[in-house]
């Protein structure tokens, strides 16, 4: 076994805690800043319409891959709870089907994507202006879904086996090649010819490419993880039914979230390319003061899985102190940065008027829901770790669909507040949420949705 898989039934918690969410803090960092990047050349030197394209299409993308985001939040749920138990057969069957299972679905979601992203486009409302360009970033950006499954895959095995410090080094790797390729791909050297926002998903596509290579290049050559036999790619029906059970809640979540981000974004579409692109750049940050929270969140999730694998119940009550304590402190800090300097966050993109103007609107309303976020993502990386995704579903559901969208369109619907009516509703939403998942956690029942401790009980 590896030696950067760690044992965390043992030890120090919060030194397990900050240990094993500082390299995922750094990798969604890396994360937001390869996005980061692609936003700054565009808005700087291609223009408000540009920036729109780029942005108007991510909630689409993530309509489409929201299953995909159950499914690997399952393998880690898995991973760390077989792990925790030292089911290693149960780890292996559970890294194999997870791998086949990802790349079939990646081939579905291109396949369906790159042919009906126009319709999509228009279902959302998406301005005339930034069509062509919009469809054309998404047409190559979704032909890179196979290998960003294979990285995300790779990444919750990693993870449910506590090492995520791999996963952090594939992506430092691809960042540093996005960056490199972006202003090369968009404006042209030598016989490369300019390509404008194409270039932007080109260079995207390829760096999510090395970076699947590389981490299934260590997952089968240095792991030990992976193994091979004339039947591997078989799906194991025990390990398949659990990962549903696990995955399509989480994934149902996420599509949840996915399609409330599409219909705030029709909505946002309704005020024009300037509104559409201060939505996208503003937005940007919320991912970097989500990030702490986020990262705890992740390593919550294996901590829990671990230990309740092992039936140390008790030391998933300190791993929730300390992270709360953790995330939430953090994400303080940076709502205070966010409302004290919004104006200069928005003209790292852009110098258009309007665009700061309307960035630093949202990011004046949308700062306030950074702590109850914080909260949400430990709780549901407590539940996650459990293997109960149900809770967590049921929480986003009355967060989005009960409180968020019904109140966003009523809100902008009012003249007297416009736009300012979604930023009010995506303030208020997450409040609701996070009182349910602490209700919830509240009652302990999700201790009982362990899928190791059902598997000892059928087998006793």
């Amino acid at each position: 076994m590896n030696h950067k898989i760690t044992n965390f039934t043992e030890g120090s918690i919060p030194r397990h805690l900050i240990a094993f969410a500082t390299p995922m803090f750094l990798g969604n960092l890396l994360q937001a800043l390869y996005n980061t990047v692609d936003s700054f050349w565009v808005g700087r030197y291609l223009g408000k319409q540009a920036l729109g394209a780029v942005s108007v299409g991510f909630p689409i993308i993530f309509a489409l891959v929201a299953m995909v985001m159950g499914i690997t939040m399952a393998t880690t749920t898995l991973v760390s709870q077989y792990f925790g138990a030292q089911q290693m057969d149960r780890v292996h069957r559970t890294i194999n089907n997870s791998l086949v299972l990802l790349v079939g679905m990646g081939i579905v979601l291109s396949i369906v994507g790159v042919n009906c992203r126009d319709d999509l486009l228009r279902l959302i409302q998406t301005p005339d202006d930034i069509f062509p360009l919009a469809s054309t970033y998404m047409g190559i950006f979704l032909t890179g879904l196979v290998p960003t499954f294979l990285y995300n895959v790779s990444g919750a095995i990693l993870r449910g086996l506590g090492d995520s410090r791999n996963p952090l080094r594939f992506l430092a790797y691809a960042t540093v090649m996005n960056i490199v390729l972006d202003p090369l791909l968009i404006f042209g050297f030598g016989p490369v010819p300019p390509m404008g926002v194409a270039g932007v998903a080109l260079a995207t596509v390829m760096a999510q490419t090395f970076s699947a290579i590389l981490a299934m290049s260590y997952l089968v050559r240095h792991s030990g993880l992976v193994r091979f036999s004339s039947d591997w790619w078989r799906l194991d029906r025990e390990i398949l039914i659990q990962t549903f059970k696990i995955g399509i809640p989480a994934g149902l979540q996420q599509m949840l979230v996915s399609f409330s981000h599409l219909f705030i974004g029709s909505l946002v579409n309704r005020f024009g390319s300037t509104v559409v692109a201060a939505f996208g750049v503003a937005a940007r940050w919320d991912q970097f003061a989500f990030m702490p929270s986020m990262s705890v969140g992740m390593a919550v999730s294996a901590l829990v899985g671990q230990n309740l694998g092992a039936g140390k119940d008790e030391r998933v009550r300190e791993i929730v102190k300390w992270s709360i304590l953790l995330g939430g402190g953090i994400t303080l800090l940076v709502t205070v940065i966010v409302l004290s300097i919004p104006a200069t966050l928005v003209q790292v993109f852009t110098d258009d008027v309007a665009v700061v103007e309307a960035g630093v609107t949202y990011l004046r309303y949308i700062a306030w829901n950074y702590i109850p976020f914080a909260a949400m993502f430990v709780m549901g990386g407590v539940l996650r770790g459990a293997g109960d995704t149900v809770a967590t579903f049921i929480a986003s559901l009355l967060n989005l669909w009960g409180v968020r969208v019904p109140l966003a369109a009523y809100l902008s619907s009012q003249p007297h507040l416009g736009i300012k009516g979604v930023w009010i509703a995506m303030m208020i939403s997450p409040y609701v949420g996070t009182t349910m998942q602490a209700i919830y956690y509240r009652t302990g029942l999700w201790k009982k949705r362990a899928i190791v401790r059902r598997n000892m009980l059928k087998e006793h």
